[in-house]
Order: C-alpha cells, then sequence, then structure tokens
C-alpha cells in the first residue's frame, strides 16, 4: 500500500497512483431496495457498487473487471466481483488527479482513458490491479477545452479507437477554425492514423455499434437557451464515414439555428433516428445481446438520460429505451425511472453496461453508485 503522504504528493503532481484501494470505498450496503425506481414487471434493481465517486463511463476488463471513469473526481475505477455474487467486493483506484477521465476503454489486456486532451493507457492492466504499469500516452493531440471536453471513448468493430471532440461552446462554429471540434474522431490503438468519422455532433457522450450490422449509433446532446421543449437530443445512425448531423446550422434534424442556421438548410444533414425529450442530457448507450431479459428486448437500445440542468420542469434522469426494424426506431419509452423526485434528483445514470449473465449495470456519478438491473419475471 502506497504511504498517505505518497498519496497526497502524486494527487497534487496529478500523476497516477500506481495504485491504492481508495480509503473511501465502503462495502456493499446490507439493503439493496430502491422502492423509488420503477422497472417494468419482473425487473429488479439492485447495489453492485457503492462509493464510487462520480461514476461515469464503463468498460469491462477480460477477467471480468469493472473499469469506471470520473469526471471531477479525476479518478479511474477498477472494480472487483471476486466471489461472482453480484455484488462489488473491492475496488481500486489505478490513477487520480487526471484531467476529466471520462472514458475508458478496453483492447489486449490494456485499458485505454480519454483526457481533456489525451488518450493514455494501462498495460496488463488486469495482472495485478495493486500495482498497475505506468500510464503510457497514446495520443495527446487533441484540443485543451474544458467545455465538453471530457470525452467517451470505444474500439470499433475495425479496431479503431473512436474518440469524440465536442463543440467548445452552447452554440458556435468552432469547426471553421479547426474541424475536429463538434466530430467523432478516431486513431489506431497505438496513436496513428487520425481521422474525423463523422461532423456536426454538438456533444456525444455515449456510442455503440449495432451488433449485427456493426454501424455506429450515438447520443447527442443538443444546444441550450432556445426554451424548455427545444431542441431534442439525438439519437443518430452513422453507417459510413464523412456524414454531417447539422451542428450548429440545424437541431434534431427540424429546426434552423436562429443565429447559424441561414448558412445551411437541414435538407443537407442526416436527421435523428430518433427525437429524445428535450434536454435530457442523453449520455451512455449500448445495444442489448443478452439472454435474460426477454425476447422482445433483443437489440433493443438503452440510454443513460443524465437529466436537464435548466429546464424550468426538469426532465430525464432516467433509462430510456430505443427499439428498432432495421434502421428506423419503432418506438422510444422509459424503462427505468425514480431519480427524480418531486422535481429533485437524487441520482444520475450516467452509462449502461451488460454483465455476462445478460442484467445491465447503470452508473450514477450524482450518488457514487453502480446498480444492478435484472429480470427473474416476479413481481
Amino acid at each position: 500500500m502506497v504511504p498517505r503522504l505518497a498519496h497526497l504528493l502524486l494527487f497534487i503532481a496529478g500523476i497516477s497512483c500506481t495504485a491504492c484501494k481508495d480509503k473511501t470505498i465502503s462495502d456493499v450496503p446490507a439493503s439493496n431496495d430502491f422502492p423509488d425506481i420503477k422497472l417494468p414487471k419482473g425487473f429488479h434493481i439492485a447495489t453492485y457498487a457503492a462509493n464510487i465517486e462520480d461514476a461515469r463511463s464503463m468498460a469491462w476488463g477480460d477477467k471480468g473487471t469493472l473499469f469506471v471513469g470520473s469526471r471531477n473526481a479525476g479518478k479511474v475505477y477498477a472494480i472487483v466481483d471476486t466471489n461472482h455474487d453480484n455484488k462489488a467486493d473491492t475496488a481500486y483506484v489505478l490513477a487520480k488527479g487526471l484531467s476529466m477521465p471520462n472514458g475508458v476503454a478496453f483492447r489486449n489486456g490494456s485499458l485505454y482513458i480519454a483526457e481533456i486532451n489525451k488518450i493514455s493507457r494501462i498495460d496488463n492492466v488486469e495482472t495485478d490491479l495493486t500495482h498497475p504499469a505506468t500510464l503510457v500516452t497514446v495520443f495527446d493531440s487533441l484540443p485543451s477545452d474544458a467545455a465538453h471536453g471530457w470525452k467517451y471513448i470505444a474500439f470499433g468493430p475495425d479496431d479503431k479507437l473512436y474518440i469524440p471532440v465536442g463543440a467548445p461552446c452552447n452554440i458556435c462554429d468552432a469547426n471553421e477554425k479547426d474541424p475536429r471540434y463538434a466530430s467523432i474522431t478516431r486513431i489506431n490503438p497505438d496513436g496513428t492514423g487520425f481521422e474525423i468519422f463523422a461532423h456536426g455532433i454538438r456533444n456525444t457522450v455515449g456510442f455503440a455499434w449495432h451488433p449485427d450490422t456493426k454501424q455506429l449509433w450515438f447520443t447527442d446532446n443538443g444546444r441550450d437557451e432556445l426554451g424548455d421543449d427545444i431542441p431534442a437530443d439525438e439519437l443518430n445512425n452513422a453507417p459510413q464515414s464523412g456524414m454531417n448531423f447539422g451542428y450548429p446550422y440545424c437541431h434534431e434534424g427540424d429546426i434552423k439555428d436562429p443565429q447559424y442556421g441561414d448558412r445551411h438548410d437541414c435538407s443537407e444533414f442526416m436527421p435523428p433516428v430518433q427525437k429524445l425529450g428535450p434536454h435530457v442530457a442523453a449520455l451512455g448507450m449500448k445495444f442489448y445481446t443478452g439472454n435474460m431479459f426477454p425476447a422482445e428486448y433483443r437489440n433493443t437500445i438503452f440510454i443513460a438520460e443524465h437529466g436537464s440542468w435548466n429546464r424550468t420542469q426538469p426532465l430525464g434522469y432516467r433509462i430510456t429505451m430505443v427499439k428498432l426494424n432495421g434502421n428506423k426506431s419503432t418506438g422510444y419509452s422509459v424503462f427505468a425511472e425514480g431519480w427524480l423526485k418531486n422535481g429533485k434528483p437524487w441520482g444520475r445514470p450516467a452509462d449502461v453496461l451488460q454483465m455476462a449473465d445478460g442484467s445491465l449495470l447503470v452508473s450514477d456519478d450524482f450518488n457514487n453508485m453502480i446498480y444492478r438491473i435484472s429480470y427473474d419475471g416476479k413481481q
């Protein structure tokens, strides 16, 4: 165990902690009952891990380690369920003092970590979680803007690492100066081959590939200051590179921006497959491919809606789902809700991740928790 003084020095210096069991992480509480959360009949929600400060994006390691990024906490966690009872036993802080390390992705034994302006990795990370290897910089040529600078990352079917670069503003035409803004980019695992995959994306903090078509799908957060009810957040499909989704000229596929909309017509851009709720802050999303849930949930998209921050009547704070027929939506509905109570949130879903048994994990950066949603058909 690294001495406490060394912890402090490492934190001040902004260097990764190699590695320590975080003193703030406790055992899972005895009570796993969340009566405020409403789920469809036969579904249940329980605590998977507690006291995971600012828990955000999640990724699995090959040996069943759950890796979790954070935003304001500046930490990256490794969470282990040693006895396989669907409750975390131990949580390690692999790195701390980082710059909004929201995104995590795993490939060939290495954990990739996204900070605001760079991608790093920890090699052979599951070999010894108590003494992980030093962070190695993979790519450090990303913009350093804090606004929409936190990133979700994932490896695609092409074995490239996909990295979004958000607009550094609420509404602006920043990509005229730098085409990296308001885009999804990608690189090779070694950091080479940087290219822009898609344009016109204000801020995506969640994406996944369809299990059958292997096409990219992503959520996008709409702009603010146009009122409570517009524009909607979006669920988009990018079947190929080079597509443009409209920001900052067009919102939700058919609303021209009052400042920039006269420069282009909405017909020039890809419309969303599904308009989500206005200002719900749709973040992490995953296709359901497991066998635990009923068959009708197969290939359904589950979306973590973090919740509005400036809407008169708060909206979001829930898990929604979108069902598809091919590349078209057949319905957008609420799957789990109740983190908003009497107009005030007590939790904010940030990401979703399927477990090996087909249950669904939900991270919550407000309540510092990771929940597990399971199905047994019983009320």
